[in-house]
């Protein structure tokens, strides 16, 4: 392949909603560029991009692929990417590293919920955007009504570069108002003849093209006086103007395919090649340590990982986007997050599971290669001399939380490895293990990701997992005060045991005043590895029990406090306050103290009203309104405190904290209630008090489990 600069190298994530037709349209285009001899279909199982077998399986992307294609002296750089936002992790690596988005639309349905998702993440990245609507010559195709739904999303931004049109013996155009000509095809689709566009359509096409010229013009003051003087602009200077709009996300062009039947292609790669921005045209990044990087050959090379894979008598695939210099065939470059110096070997280009070698790559294109030892999603690779370090990836948490644990106990240490390879391909798969409730966890971004995730298991590693709902991790404190003592004496023949200690406790809290009617000899404050505070009050007068014994009373009442007296779950937030006690001149010793301490904290405990506390989340649920009412019942349902409603365009934000208890399944419950248009966010908000039903019924719960074992 011939080696192109970075002013010819353009970066175009194919992003869009199930089955809206982007892996279909990846094929064309590689078809029409002659790279590949025929064009494989999805329902067939032999496209380029959908080459695993899981995809193949279900006739849809699940991982993100890169490809490439060349045309007219341009090298175009695919990444197709799955429509399902379980597999959004996949989008957000592929919108990284791009410099234009490719948004494809059913033109049966115009904007769907999977469309509305990522152009959230296409904002956020503020990356220029071409609206592709597909499958116009299909019977069901409203490509009108789906222009509105594109209006509706982007704003009056979106403006058509083409719309299609039957001619009169029954065949399928595109009217292109850029070009002011029609592209008519045959049947089976292909390079299209040019006709002028008909008299009939001569006055709309008009239309559009003054608008476009309008849009166009507005982007540049040069161009904005070009455009008074003459009343119009030319092909070029439009050009000139639509890549501006682009680049300042204030133009957004619409085109018409059909990418089954070939029709539309050639043109749209065209348009890519002269007017999409090219990633020496975008702003230049800036590193962490607050350097530009320009996209420059000339410069020290590094490279950003935008993506991990493995592949099966291959190994580990690292995909990379080169951000600055040259970097060619056996270069080392330091991976500057652990230091570690990585020989790159042979670099290539990639199509799909196919990889072409290549000697070197330059700034702006993407790249792939084998084999690294400790470069994972994310990562920074750079010359020794100049070394930078880019932002990492963000990803969404899971939506979804269970734990995971193998059938068979000899497959534990496997299911590990296999765990922590799925995350390095997929970083929106979470693996966690819970010291304190003794579960491994694996969070994913719904049911179907979690599907994959047991899929690889079984296919790709030959284990059996099963998932299950996860443990809460309750809290355990008191209310108010109560007082105790405990005697703990042991006599069994020479040296015995005796300490006795009397105490008080007392619920906690910030900037709480000096005990009363107790003397203070001194005061200890721990913050607890689960939370909340022990304060341990020394308050002993006379020498009732020896100083050097208060340190193993103290312990014993951590130990209770590890595992609480009510459900075994962690204590906190309560001041201790040590008082009196008795001592032996021979039996007292350590052991004594501590246990002593910790029965009469246990008793204490026990009659200070204790409450059961559960972790609550602050959730920001964003609904259609007309899903709002049947999302607040569900919310209510879930024992959930409404905070606010907030109004965004088209959709409502719901503001509530619920219980973590309650927020099982709840990625799949809002599916439901709003046909997939439903996302929320969760964070970890406060421990609160257990309703007393529910206290008494885990209290119940956990004695049987005591006495099952």
């Amino acid at each position: 392949m011939k080696s192109y600069d970075e002013k010819h190298i353009k970066n175009v994530a194919f992003v869009g909603s199930h089955h809206s037709g982007k892996t279909t349209l990846a094929e064309t285009m590689l078809y029409e560029a002659g790279l590949i001899p025929r064009r494989g279909k999805v329902e067939d199982k032999n496209t380029v991009s959908d080459f695993h077998e899981i995809e193949k399986e279900r006739q849809g992307s699940v991982f993100a692929t890169p490809l490439h294609t060349e045309w007219r002296n341009f090298k175009i750089n695919i990444i197709d990417t799955p429509g399902l936002d379980d597999f959004i992790g996949e989008v957000i690596s592929a919108m990284r590293v791009s410099d234009t988005a490719l948004m494809v639309i059913n033109g049966q349905h115009g904007v769907e919920v999977g469309t509305e998702i990522i152009w959230d993440f296409i904002q956020r990245f503020h990356r220029p955007t071409v609206f592709v609507v597909n499958q116009i010559d299909h019977d069901e195709a409203d490509f009108e009504k789906a222009f509105q739904s594109i209006v509706d999303l982007a704003g009056k931004n979106a403006i058509k570069i083409q719309y299609p049109y039957k001619t009169k013996d029954g065949r399928q155009a595109i009217i292109d108002v850029l070009k002011m000509k029609m592209y008519v095809f045959r049947p089976e689709g292909g390079k299209p003849e040019k006709h002028e566009i008909p008299e009939e359509e001569k006055t709309k096409a008009e239309e559009l093209h003054n608008e476009l010229v309008e849009k166009a013009a507005e982007n540049d003051e040069e161009l904005m006086e070009l455009y008074f003087d003459k009343g119009t602009l030319s092909e070029d200077e439009m050009k000139v103007g639509i890549k501006k709009g682009m680049l300042n996300l204030e133009l957004f062009p619409v085109f018409a395919v059909s990418a089954l039947n070939n029709m539309g292609s050639g043109r749209l790669m065209g348009f890519i090649d002269n007017v999409a921005p090219a990633a020496s045209e975008l702003p230049a990044e800036q590193s962490e340590e607050g350097k530009i990087i320009e996209p420059d050959p000339g410069t020290p090379a590094s490279l950003f990982i935008y993506k991990t894979f493995y592949e099966p008598n291959v190994g580990k695939v690292t995909y990379f986007k080169v951000k600055s210099g040259e970097v060619k065939t056996g270069e080392k470059l330091l991976n500057t997050r652990t230091g570690e110096t990585e020989n790159l070997g042979q670099l290539y280009i990639v199509n799909g599971k196919k990889r072409e070698p290549v000697d070197k790559l330059t700034a702006g294109d993407l790249g792939a290669v084998i084999k690294l030892k400790s470069t994972e999603t994310s990562d920074t690779l750079a010359s020794p001399d100049q070394p930078v370090k880019f932002r990492p990836i963000q990803y969404p948490q899971p939506r979804l939380r269970k734990a995971v644990h193998a059938e068979s106990k000899h497959d534990e240490e496997k299911l590990q490895e296999a765990l922590k390879r799925i995350h390095s391909q997929d970083p929106t798969v979470v693996v966690q293990y819970d010291r304190e409730m003794k579960q491994q966890l694996i969070g994913t971004q719904g049911e179907l990701h979690l599907q994959i995730v047991d899929w690889l298991l079984k296919k790709e590693f030959g284990l059996k997992a099963e998932f299950n709902k996860p443990k809460i991790s309750y809290r355990e404190t008191i209310q108010r005060p109560a007082s105790a003592s405990y005697r703990h004496k042991k006599q069994s023949g020479g040296a015995g045991q005796f300490g006795e200690v009397h105490l008080k406790i007392e619920p906690w809290f910030e900037n709480m005043p000096d005990p009363e009617g107790f003397p203070v000899r001194g005061v200890e404050e721990d913050d607890l590895p689960w939370g909340g505070k022990l304060v341990f009050v020394n308050s002993i007068v006379g020498g009732a029990i020896d100083a050097r014994f208060l340190p193993s009373i103290k312990k014993g009442i951590l130990e209770v406090m590890e595992a609480g007296p009510m459900t075994s779950s962690p204590v906190r937030d309560i001041r201790v306050i040590v008082y009196d006690g008795k001592m032996h001149p021979v039996d007292s010793n350590d052991i004594s103290f501590k246990i002593a301490g910790s029965q009469a904290f246990k008793k204490a405990f026990m009659d200070a009203a204790p409450k059961l506390l559960e972790p609550i989340m602050d959730v920001e649920v964003k609904v259609p309104e007309d899903a709002l009412g049947n999302v607040m019942t569900d919310l209510q349902g879930r024992r959930a405190i409404i905070l606010g409603i907030d109004s965004a365009g088209k959709y409502q934000k719901i503001k509530a904290r619920v219980p973590l208890a309650e927020m099982y399944r709840y990625s799949t419950s809002l599916r439901s209630l709003t046909q997939g248009r439903g996302t929320f966010v969760s964070k970890f908000a406060a421990y609160e008090p257990v309703p007393a039903n529910i206290q008494e019924e885990l209290i119940k719960q956990h004695q049987k489990e005591e006495e099952d074992k």
